[in-house]
C-alpha cells in the first residue's frame, strides 16, 4: 500500500520548533493513522559540527545571557546569503536523508531550514516529485523576523497571525501561497480541557494547592532559562491571597534550589515540577503566567486565556521581541526587567482586582478560535499531489469521547 511521506526539518534552538514538529506528527497519526508517514529530523544538530555548535551556543546564551542574542542573530542572518540556492553546512547528511527517505513533501518549522533546503530537495528528487512548506511561528514582523524564513519558491507558507502573514508577503512570499493557520498545538493539548467549574478541584486534587487563591504560573522553556528565585518574594508577601505553579524545564540546578526554597517557606502554597508535559493543564489552572517570549508557551497562554507578564530580565532576544511587540500592541501586556517591576504589578493586582480584570479583558481580545485540522489537511493534500495515495481521513474529535476527567473543546 502506498503511503504519503513527509519529512519535517527542525532544530532544538529552544523548544518551540520541536514542539510544532511533534504536534504535526501527532495530528497526522490522529487523522490519517498509517497512511501518512512522518519523519522528523534535527537537521542542524545532526548534519554538521558547525551547525551543532551554533545550536549549543544559542541554547547556552538563552539561559545565561539573552542580550548576546542580538549579535548572534545578526550573524545567523548571513545564512540567508550562504544558502541562497544550496545548503552550505550539512549538505551531505541532508542528501543522505533525501535519497533514503524520498519524501513527497518537505515541511520546515525552523527559520534556518528553508533557503537552500527546498532547492536542493527539488534538484535531488525532481521538481515534480516533492513539495515544500514552511510554518513560521512568529507573532509579528520586523526586527527579529529572520530573513531565513523567506524562501519565495515555497509551495505553501503558514503564519501564526495575520500580522506575521502580512510581513511575510511584504518580504517576498506570494500572497496566494500565504495562509494564517493558528498555533499548531498537539491534539492532546486541545482534548484535555478543565471544565470551568472544576478548576478549583484540579488545583486541589492534582497540584495540592488551594482551590480559591490567585494562582501565578512561573514558567520556563525546555532549556530552563528562568528567574524564579528572584520573583517568588513578590508572591510570598501576599501568601494569604496568592499561590504559585513553578516549572524548571531541564534545569536540575534550579529545581533543586527551589525544592530547598519551598521547604523553607511553609507559609506559601507552591506546586513545583521540573520538565512538564502538561503545561496546557497548568495554564488552565493559572490566573497569569510569567514567561519569556517563547512562541509556543505564549500561544498556549493565549489559547487557554492566561494573561502573560513577559520576563525581560537581561534583555529580550530578537525573536522574543516579535512576541512581546504583538501582545504589547494588541493587549498592552507588560514586561518586567527587575524584581521591582514584578512586585509593582502583583501589588497593584492584589490592591485593585479591577486592574487585573482589565489586563485579562485586553488579553482575551487577541484570542481567536480555529479548526486545528485545516492546516494538517492542506499539507497532507499537497503531499498527495505527488504521492497519489488513497487514504481514509478520521474524524476529530474522535467519536469515543475525551480522556477521563476532561471534555472536548467546542
Amino acid at each position: 500500500m502506498s503511503k504519503i511521506r513527509i519529512l519535517i526539518l527542525t532544530s532544538s534552538t529552544g523548544g518551540g520548533h520541536d514542539a510544532r514538529a511533534e504536534a504535526f506528527a501527532e495530528w497526522c497519526f490522529q487523522l490519517y493513522r498509517h497512511d501518512v508517514d512522518v519523519r522528523i529530523e534535527q537537521m542542524l544538530e545532526k548534519s554538521s559540527v558547525v551547525n551543532r555548535a551554533g545550536v549549543n551556543f544559542y541554547n547556552r546564551i538563552q539561559r545565561a545571557a539573552p542580550w548576546i542574542h542580538t549579535g548572534f542573530y545578526t550573524i545567523v542572518e548571513l545564512l540567508s546569503y550562504l544558502n541562497r540556492s544550496n545548503v552550505t553546512f550539512g549538505r551531505a547528511f541532508y542528501l543522505k536523508v533525501l535519497n533514503e527517505y524520498r519524501p513527497h513533501l518537505i515541511f520546515s518549522v525552523h527559520d534556518c531550514l528553508n533557503r537552500g533546503y527546498f532547492q536542493l530537495a527539488r534538484e535531488t528528487l525532481g521538481a515534480e516529485k516533492v513539495r515544500c512548506v514552511t510554518y513560521c511561528g512568529e507573532f509579528s514582523g520586523g526586527w527579529g523576523y529572520s530573513r531565513n524564513w523567506i524562501e519565495p519558491s515555497v509551495d505553501l507558507y503558514f503564519s501564526r497571525t495575520t500580522t506575521a502573514r502580512d510581513y511575510a508577503v511584504k518580504t517576498g512570499i506570494a500572497p496566494e501561497k500565504a495562509r494564517v493557520r493558528g498555533h499548531l498545538m498537539s491534539p492532546r493539548a486541545l482534548l484535555e480541557v478543565i471544565p470551568p467549574g472544576e478548576r478549583g478541584a484540579f488545583r486541589e486534587k492534582r497540584l495540592g494547592l488551594r482551590p480559591d487563591l490567585f494562582t501565578v504560573f512561573l514558567a520556563t522553556g525546555s532549556n530552563g532559562a528562568n528567574h524564579h528565585v528572584e520573583l517568588l518574594p513578590a508572591l510570598v508577601k501576599h501568601a494569604d491571597r496568592v499561590q504559585a505553579i513553578v516549572i524548571c524545564g531541564r534545569n536540575k540546578d534550579t529545581y533543586n534550589e527551589l525544592l530547598h526554597w519551598r521547604a523553607n517557606h511553609p507559609e506559601f502554597n507552591c506546586y513545583l515540577e521540573g520538565y512538564s508535559e502538561v503545561v496546557h493543564l497548568l495554564l488552565q489552572a493559572s490566573d497569569a503566567i510569567v514567561t519569556r517570549g517563547g512562541t509556543t508557551t505564549c500561544a498556549k497562554a493565549l489559547h487557554f486565556r492566561c494573561p502573560i507578564i513577559f520576563n525581560a530580565f537581561q534583555g529580550i532576544m530578537p525573536q522574543e521581541e516579535l512576541t512581546w511587540k504583538f501582545f504589547r500592541n494588541g493587549a498592552a501586556s507588560e514586561k518586567i526587567e527587575s524584581m521591582a517591576d514584578f512586585t509593582r504589578i502583583i501589588d497593584q493586582w492584589m490592591a485593585d482586582p479591577s486592574a487585573y480584570a482589565g489586563v485579562r479583558g485586553n488579553f482575551l481580545k487577541l484570542r481567536y478560535e480555529e479548526d486545528p485540522t485545516l492546516l494538517i489537511d492542506e499539507i497532507v493534500g499537497l503531499a498527495n499531489d505527488v504521492a497519489k495515495a488513497k487514504f481514509k481521513r478520521r474524524a476529530f474529535p474522535p467519536a469515543n469521547g475525551s480522556a477521563p476527567g476532561f471534555k472536548f473543546l467546542g
